[in-house]
């Protein structure tokens, strides 16, 4: 058994990563961490938890001391100094945040308008794609939880890249997600009634993720990747649907590409590569920690579409954050994280 603590555990992220470790057996939550409901039970602030887990909410320096792994789920810019503090104490520590995930500082600069504080620790930390990263990932104690949107793209797109048997100008990738991944603070877009009944893009072109996913598809392919990354909020709480376009190059037709596809993933818990002609939904995903592919192309313009569906608070957040913490402790990597989704 080891023991975790979450920093900024009444988040949507926070308390999703509450929900999946309390039935993981290998895992006894520490400490939760809170500073807007610090000294209240979690129960209070989420009474869904309430004969589950009634843990009193602490701060920060007390959260780091009792884990032996610390996940934090906290905005960017908060988390280099706590990953520091666990690094200096050999803990594991899991950034659901965006501190770690660019590997170039220029980046984090432009994007996100920071600074790598400390560049030594950068350089240790491995972005927590399993699928694509796990021999990296077992080598290290700090892990970037990648975005939710980069994890539905890149695991839509990467066999394709790596394969070359797509080009690598011209991607465009329209998605669409719950208003989850907006977070629980309030804002006007999230507000129910702009948002109910109605889907609308946002961020057109200026997204913090892109350059999160040009810098996993340019490892793809080898090369450098720029794509066109188009966002929408979908009037539901949870899920992710990544419609993802790019040109099929001479050769590839589509028994290639559901060879490649299907060869790449064959081994992988979490990724469902589904038959010709289904189609992928964030129904069928729904709080799971699975990644559902379709594969289609169209011939009449040589087109290849990638479709991915995921629910964003668990494969796209918290799921990927226990499967990244399985990983580093050599527990079997679908530990917790094996609940079906409902058919409906």
């Amino acid at each position: 058994m080891i023991k975790a603590s979450i920093i900024g555990a009444t988040g949507y992220t926070g308390v999703e990563l509450v929900r999946l470790l309390l039935s993981h057996p290998k895992v006894k939550i520490a400490a939760l961490s809170s500073v807007s409901f610090l000294g209240k039970p979690i129960s209070e602030v989420y009474p869904s938890l309430l004969s589950a887990c009634q843990m009193e909410l602490c701060d920060e320096k007390e959260a780091v001391e009792k884990g032996d792994v610390v996940f934090a789920c906290l905005p960017h810019g908060m988390s280099q100094e706590i990953a520091a503090e666990c690094a200096a104490k050999n803990k594991a520590f899991i950034d659901l945040g965006a501190d770690f995930r660019l590997e170039k500082e220029e980046d984090y600069m432009q994007w996100y308008k920071g600074a790598f504080l400390d560049k030594e620790l950068h350089k240790k930390a491995v972005y927590g794609l399993p699928e694509l990263f796990r021999d990296s990932i077992k080598k290290t104690k700090i892990v970037a939880n990648p975005g939710c949107y980069p994890t539905s793209i890149a695991l839509a797109l990467y066999p394709a890249l790596s394969k070359g048997i797509i080009s690598t100008e011209g991607i465009v990738i329209d998605s669409k997600s719950g208003v989850t991944g907006a977070g629980r603070t309030p804002t006007l877009n999230t507000h129910f009634p702009e948002c109910n009944e109605s889907v609308s893009p946002y961020k057109v072109g200026t997204h913090r993720h892109t350059p999160e996913i040009e810098q996993t598809l340019s490892k793809a392919a080898g090369a450098p990747v720029k794509v066109t990354f188009v966002p929408h909020l979908l009037p539901v709480n949870r899920g992710i649907l990544s419609t993802c376009y790019a040109k099929l190059k001479e050769g590839a037709g589509e028994e290639k590409v559901r060879e490649i596809y299907e060869e790449f993933y064959k081994n992988e818990p979490f990724v469902r590569v589904l038959p010709k002609d289904t189609q992928a939904g964030i129904k069928n995903v729904k709080f799971s920690n699975f990644c559902d592919i379709s594969l289609n192309i169209d011939s009449r313009t040589g087109t290849f579409i990638a479709v991915s569906a995921l629910d964003n608070m668990v494969k796209g957040a918290a799921g990927q954050a226990v499967q990244n913490m399985n990983i580093l402790f050599c527990f079997d990597e679908t530990a917790g994280l094996t609940l079906i989704p409902p058919a409906f």
